[in-house]
């Protein structure tokens, strides 16, 4: 199998040589990394070749790295029928630059992108309809960014008087705790409350 992969990826990397950056292969799967707008003509080719014939898109999605410049990794995974293959084909996003919508190619990439635009906030050019997918309207911010926050911006609950959901801020009924995870019965490092009057 893993050879297979390295000679479909030097293929592929011969095939399109300005777009492929890199190639790895591993644990049975082929990853392509390739130059950020080249992705439309490489999801093409990978496509209508007829030695990749990767038909089917099985799914896009984010990674974020907030200390990068390029602070995102925009994955996308397909699979060919025919060849019995996956193939991975990464590259890399800021907050600002677009990455070209591979709809034309693969109309089912149209809620993918969708989701990764609503969940990271990575902007797609040239999508049919590109708005949130999963957020809740007026939703502030990106949730699976790393820097947003554990609590959100806003709480929903039912309010019975005005017989409507309401959004208000956050509240939390008891501060943040952080848990040892110690074994009660091999004791703590430190004196629990209460125990330094059994001590005394």
């Amino acid at each position: 199998m893993d050879s297979t992969l390295t000679e479909l990826g030097e293929y592929i990397s011969a095939k399109l040589p300005e777009a492929v950056q890199s190639v790895e292969s591993g644990f049975g799967e082929l990853t392509l990394n390739v130059a950020t707008d080249t992705i439309v003509d490489v999801a093409r080719f990978l496509r209508d070749d007829s030695q990749c014939q990767f038909s089917c898109i099985i799914d896009i999605c984010g990674v974020d790295f907030p200390q990068r410049v390029d602070r995102f990794d925009v994955v996308y995974h397909f699979l060919s029928p025919t060849q019995n293959l996956r193939i991975r084909v990464k590259l890399k996003t800021d907050e600002d630059t677009p990455v070209q919508s591979i709809c034309d190619v693969y109309p089912g990439a149209d809620w993918f992108e969708r989701e990764a635009y609503d969940m990271y906030g990575i902007l797609f050019v040239n999508h049919p309809d590109l708005r949130r997918l999963l957020t809740d309207y007026g939703f502030e911010g990106f949730p699976l960014r790393k820097d947003f926050p554990l609590t959100g911006f806003v709480e929903v609950r039912y309010n019975e008087e005005l017989q409507r959901v309401v959004y208000e801020p956050v509240k939390l009924t008891q501060e943040f705790r952080s848990f040892d995870y110690l074994s009660p019965w091999e004791g703590t490092d430190y004196v629990l409350p209460g125990d330094e009057k059994a001590q005394g």
